[in-house]
């Protein structure tokens, strides 16, 4: 620090009025403090040391801080922790999932491109694509994601993305990552995996993935208090191969005095990442506050743990559903009896702690059933630290079609679980209780 810079920040020596020390006094930006937990830095703005670095900051030719809007000392630890859990080389961290899912995906595709995407993903995601994207001009197509050449019959030379969960919401089927990843290259289009659902058991960029989103709400997050969404890119995807499907990154940009964000970063940058930053999240604005990513980062320091007691849990729970005769079906990858439990056994540490089942009374139990359990919180939420109860098709599927519905793998009567770090026994009596509730299934 100068001498001139530090002489301004010391108020005593200098004499200032109050008014003066009341926005001055015994602060001097830039100095580091000791602490050893991740500090909550709540500021909009940065105050730059010179003319020169703030130019330079800019104009990209500088890495640094330049407004909350596109970045906080706060959220780059949130950033730079969950692109090491991934082995990626840069993320963006953003209000929630749904942010991060939309600038993943605007910074790939523009008006009158397309994407093609799973039929089996969360609601709110189908409607981000088919509804709000529409309007933008970028259209989509939506096919089954165990099936790779539906994915390759969909595609057209507009194409920029294919976009799949690491495992579908409710159903806890499990895509082939590997062959989607292949058939997306083979096309010169990167695969775009939403992993919310499976941190610490699922690295996409371990089996071909080029661009990984989370809702950090969920299970990096862990305890439900704060809307983050993250964006990481594995540095895999070569825009130049083939330059002229990808201006946004091989051209020189007007607005960045020429900067071909492919070529003409510093060393080691994303460029992927930095047009998702200095432009969509700049002029689109879904800001982290510094205090939400915060709260992410504590969650993700438990995150291992967690997942490990949920997981085992969740197969104790499914394991004694699948027992009851009032369930008709239990959709749990940790099952045997699933129909992708030997992929799920090749691509995770283990099964995903959100499934779902089927009453066999139908859809008419399904309100009895729910309005009689007592640990199981009815919330729109997965990942949480407590238990969660959710109706898919009148919550957050609830815009589905009953061709949607089946085409996604459930019905009417699935009840999506999320479990959480209660002891087992105790949830697994909450639900056999619930389902005394419900009527037998009349038997042929």
């Amino acid at each position: 620090m100068s001498e001139q810079s530090e002489r301004r920040h010391r108020s005593d020596a200098d004499g200032w009025a109050g008014a003066t020390r009341q926005v001055h006094a015994g602060f001097v930006p830039g100095v580091p403090q000791n602490t050893s937990v991740v500090p909550i830095y709540q500021t909009a703005a940065y105050e730059f040391p010179d003319y020169e670095t703030a130019r330079d900051i800019f104009a990209l030719r500088k890495p640094g801080n330049l407004y909350s809007r596109t970045g906080n000392p706060t959220n780059t630890v949130l950033e730079k922790r969950v692109a090491a859990l991934d082995n990626g080389v840069a993320a963006l961290a953003v209000a929630s999932g749904q942010a991060a899912t939309s600038i993943a995906l605007l910074a790939l595709a523009r008006t009158g491109q397309h994407i093609v995407a799973s039929n089996r993903l969360y609601g709110g995601t189908v409607d981000l694509l088919g509804d709000t994207f529409a309007d933008f001009g970028i259209t989509a197509t939506f096919v089954d994601p165990s099936d790779a050449s539906a994915w390759g019959a969909a595609t057209t030379d507009r194409t920029r993305a294919w976009f799949v969960e690491s495992v579908d919401n409710p159903t806890g089927r499990v895509p082939e990552l590997r062959a989607l990843a292949d058939a997306a290259h083979e096309r010169d289009i990167p695969l775009v995996v939403d992993n919310t659902v499976t941190p610490s058991l699922l690295r996409p960029f371990d089996f071909g993935a080029d661009v990984v989103v989370y809702s950090a709400t969920k299970f990096l997050g862990g305890h439900g208090a704060a809307l983050a969404g993250v964006v990481v890119d594995g540095g895999t995807f070569d825009f130049t191969a083939h330059p002229e499907r990808w201006p946004q990154f091989t051209t020189p940009s007007a607005r960045f005095g020429g900067v071909t964000f492919a070529t003409d970063l510093p060393q080691g940058s994303s460029p992927y990442i930095t047009y998702a930053r200095v432009k969509l999240a700049h002029d689109l604005g879904p800001a982290l506050s510094a205090h939400s990513a915060f709260l992410i980062v504590q969650g993700i320091e438990t995150l291992d743990l967690r997942i490990r007691r949920q997981t085992s849990s969740a197969l104790a729970i499914a394991t004694a559903l699948a027992g009851n005769p009032r369930v008709s079906a239990v959709h749990y990858a940790g099952l045997p009896s699933h129909p992708d439990h030997e992929r799920a056994k090749r691509q995770l540490k283990a099964a995903a702690s959100v499934f779902s089942f089927d009453l066999a009374a139908g859809e008419q139990e399904v309100g009895a059933f729910i309005d009689r359990l007592r640990l199981f919180s009815l919330a729109a939420n997965i990942g949480d630290a407590r238990s969660l109860v959710i109706h898919p098709a009148t919550t957050t599927h609830s815009r589905f079609t009953r061709q949607q519905l089946e085409a996604a793998g459930f019905s009417r009567s699935t009840i999506r679980l999320s479990i959480g770090l209660e002891d087992p026994d105790d949830l697994v009596a909450d639900l056999e209780q619930a389902l005394v509730a419900v009527k037998e299934p009349v038997l042929a």
